[in-house]
């Protein structure tokens, strides 16, 4: 009997342990899921070396500016206008572009990949501040928005 009394307070504070990390931190469970139902948004990626067509659509109200990241000057686009350009290759296999609204409202870019060989930044207005500034495509292929 004195040895069950001596595992009760050991089983009790366990058991509150586990119930305190349980309720902040809730258990996953795995799960299946159906191709291109529900199984999420999957990244956009690209061939590492793959030369791309960007196309930078500002859907804001406001000029939006865009800077790419390898010594270029900003340019400006304006509400509703589409900037294209070239990008990749073997010489550049990866690059980064910073967009900004002029009086610093908060931006949200969308990224979408409408072709095998086209990455399309949408800027729109919102988001939390900061907002998102730079959308980077990295040496394996993959985009990220910071």
């Amino acid at each position: 009997m004195s040895r069950m009394y001596k595992l009760l307070p050991v089983v009790l504070v366990t058991t509150t342990l586990f119930m305190g990390l349980t309720e902040r931190y809730p258990i996953a469970t795995a799960g299946t899921c159906v191709a291109r139902s529900s199984c999420g948004q999957q990244p956009i990626k690209f061939i590492p070396g793959q030369r791309i067509t960007v196309e930078v659509v500002n859907l804001t109200q406001r000029v939006v500016q865009l800077q790419k990241i390898a010594g270029t000057n900003a340019v400006i686009i304006r509400p509703g206008q589409v900037l294209s350009f070239g990008r990749g290759g073997k010489t550049e296999p990866n690059f980064s572009v910073v967009v900004w609204d002029a009086i610093g409202v908060p931006l949200k870019v969308n990224i979408l990949k409408p072709e095998a060989r086209t990455l399309r930044i949408e800027v729109r207005s919102g988001g939390r501040p900061p907002g998102d500034r730079s959308i980077y495509l990295k040496d394996d292929g993959r985009v990220a928005v910071f």
